[in-house]
């Protein structure tokens, strides 16, 4: 199907604060033919976002963070702090590769020397706009730590480093809960071969 498939017929603000929920009235064709009646659907609007998961080659390790999230604490789920990779919105004029070496310093205090893509996907499309831009970024995690993050926006972020075969175990354990995350470490478990012989 393509864009002409669908046909977005109205779209109405229905809050708008840190972020943005509308609803779009939508109608569009049907795989059995003819087209679907009227229907609407509230949608989390978000800019698109870059992720980047920083990986030191030389120490085979990654560095990560942690944070509080509030769509966990909704959830009910325990804990509501989640071990993440760095992830930001682009800003207007913003490429995803500068925003990918700005939040990397902003909240990791990382360095990015070189950038690798590894895929661009929507993380929940049944509804919210977000898109995502991720790459590898090579580090140097010699003394990379701390607490780091933007007062203004409220981050208080926790930087650790770990090899990545921990940071796998972490994941196979079921601690890692951040789709992002798990999409960057599982390209890495695939990946840190070929990106070991490259950088190093």
């Amino acid at each position: 199907m393509t864009d002409e498939d669908a046909e977005l017929l109205d779209r109405s603000i229905l809050y708008k604060g840190f972020f943005e929920m509308a609803l779009y009235t939508v109608r569009h064709r049907l795989f059995a033919g003819g087209t679907s009646p009227t229907f609407t659907r509230e949608v989390f609007v978000r800019p698109p976002v870059a992720a980047v998961l920083l990986y030191d080659p030389a120490r085979d390790s990654v560095v990560q963070i942690e944070q509080f999230r509030a769509g966990k604490l909704a959830s009910g789920r325990p804990n509501p702090w989640m071990i993440e990779i760095v992830a930001g919105i682009i800003e207007p004029g913003e490429t995803p590769e500068d925003m990918a070496h700005r939040e990397a310093m902003e909240e990791a205090g990382c360095t990015i020397l070189d950038l690798e893509p590894i895929v661009n996907f929507y993380p929940s499309a049944g509804g919210c706009s977000e898109f995502v831009y991720m790459f590898c970024g090579r580090v140097d995690s010699d003394g990379a730590g701390g607490i780091h993050g933007l007062d203004d926006e409220q981050e208080d972020i926790r930087v650790f480093v770990e090899t990545t075969d921990d940071a796998l175990t972490r994941l196979a354990s079921g601690e890692i809960e951040s789709s992002i995350a798990i999409i960057g470490l599982q390209w890495l478990a695939l990946n840190r071969d070929r990106l070991r012989a490259a950088w190093t």
